[in-house]
């Protein structure tokens, strides 16, 4: 089984955000860290799961997916499997088929404190971004 950390940053709202995905993998652990365009933070959080997922259909095919995030909402959502923002429904229309493929999927929401390591991640996309937009 995964252990997959995913979180979502936006600088602004809407603004630049970035993505962060930390997967254990028994005694392995694999990190990255991803600028993924002008969006809010929800947006990006959903963003994270999403290249989290796809991350694991190439990587890891054939595993248990257990995703932690710090958001809420996300969470909620993909649980419930329905939303009635515009914005969300493709974002989780997307999750919810690409999470077919796997034999089980589990979403877990954790405190902040327990997602350091995506959260870092995420942010770090989001200062590559600005520096290389500053040349």
């Amino acid at each position: 089984m995964l252990e997959i950390y995913t979180d979502g940053a936006a600088s602004g709202d809407p603004g630049p955000s970035g993505i962060g995905i930390y997967i254990k993998h028994g005694k392995d652990h694999f990190e990255y860290s991803f600028y993924s365009g002008i969006y809010s933070n929800h947006e990006a959080e959903f963003l994270a799961v999403m290249k989290a997922i796809e991350i694991c259909q190439e990587s890891f095919p054939d595993e248990i997916l257990s995703i932690r995030s710090d958001s809420k909402l996300v969470v909620d959502v993909i649980e419930k499997e329905f939303t009635k923002n515009q914005k969300f429904l493709p974002l989780l229309t997307s999750i919810l088929e690409e999470t077919k493929g796997f034999q089980h999927f589990f979403i877990k929401w954790i405190p902040e404190k327990q997602n350091t390591k995506a959260d870092q991640l995420a942010r770090q996309a989001i200062q590559r971004y600005k520096e290389e937009f500053k040349k």
